[in-house]
């Protein structure tokens, strides 16, 4: 299913027009005007697009950028702030976009901006809440050695709480006294792991998932899990995805719409022919020997 037809940056003309014409261009106290000026040296046709489309380029070459905008423009639902400058809406007003009918406001819904900040975020709050319980399972330990060895005696009703704590330290073991008042740690998982889940809980059905950069703490073999989720999801739930990315695994996605942000201008180019692809390519060609 595809949701977001064509999307279009401003060209040069637009955006001298619009620089020349502005006064708060012309004041000096401005350190950056991002993102005027980013895609000056390219030119950048309206990117028309399919159930899954990856933008692929250096590092600077404006994939992000360009996700940005397109999440903005939609006002798609996010998470993680991202970089953005006083100019940043006046250029985000130049730029246009063609949705196609199906673009509902249920579809509206389930729709985000899912980028690598959100899956770090999402491993650090794992690791929060696991640290959080090992601190009070010392804590509980604590109250029932405490608890299990101390002499009482109770002396009024306001004694009743900690009679119970005292008669139940004494009739069960450490790890039950424990179990019994804390929740289960969060299952383990890999960093890997977990990102992948990430992205299965955060995709749902009839949805535009733009995502930044999703083979970050993935293995190999993960990032080929998520291949096959994301064909799955397009396939079989109604769902478009528009993808920056360097993985090789992901460029390979069947039918995937590529563009090549470093080529000028900018256009559609099969995965095999893409210089980070080629890299890959070459390195291990040059140690294939070692392979053997």
């Amino acid at each position: 299913m595809v949701y977001l037809r064509e999307f279009q940056l401003p060209d040069e003309e637009r955006e001298a027009r619009f620089l020349a014409n502005n006064r708060e261009n012309k004041r000096t106290c401005y350190g950056s005007r991002y993102p005027f000026g980013l895609f000056l040296n390219r030119m950048v046709p309206p990117l028309k697009l399919e159930e899954i489309t990856i933008l692929c380029g250096g590092n600077g070459s404006g994939k992000t950028t360009i996700l940005n905008l397109m999440g903005e423009k939609l006002g798609l639902g996010r998470k993680a702030v991202f970089n953005r400058s006083s100019f940043f809406g006046d250029y985000l007003n130049l730029c246009d976009c063609q949705m196609s009918r199906n673009f509902t406001a249920r579809v509206r819904s389930n729709s985000k901006v899912i980028t690598s900040d959100d899956v770090f975020d999402y491993l650090l709050d794992f690791r929060c809440m696991n640290e959080n319980i090992d601190v009070r399972r010392r804590e509980l330990l604590e109250e029932y050695t405490d608890a299990r060895y101390a002499r009482f005696q109770m002396r009024s009703l306001e004694d009743v709480d900690r009679l119970r704590q005292v008669v139940e330290a004494q009739r069960r073991s450490g790890s039950q006294y424990v179990k019994n008042r804390l929740m289960k740690d969060v299952p383990g998982k890999s960093n890997g792991e977990s990102a992948f889940l990430y992205f299965t809980r955060e995709i749902q059905e009839e949805g535009l998932y733009l995502l930044d950069e999703p083979e970050n703490s993935l293995s190999p073999q993960l990032q080929l899990e998520l291949l096959r989720f994301l064909q799955d999801s397009v396939r079989f739930y109604h769902c478009q995805f528009i993808i920056s990315t360097h993985s090789p695994f992901l460029l390979s996605l069947p039918g995937a719409r590529i563009y090549d942000l470093d080529s000028d201008p900018v256009e559609v180019r099969p995965w095999t022919q893409l210089e980070h692809v080629r890299v890959y390519h070459d390195f291990f060609q040059n140690h294939e020997h070692e392979f053997t």
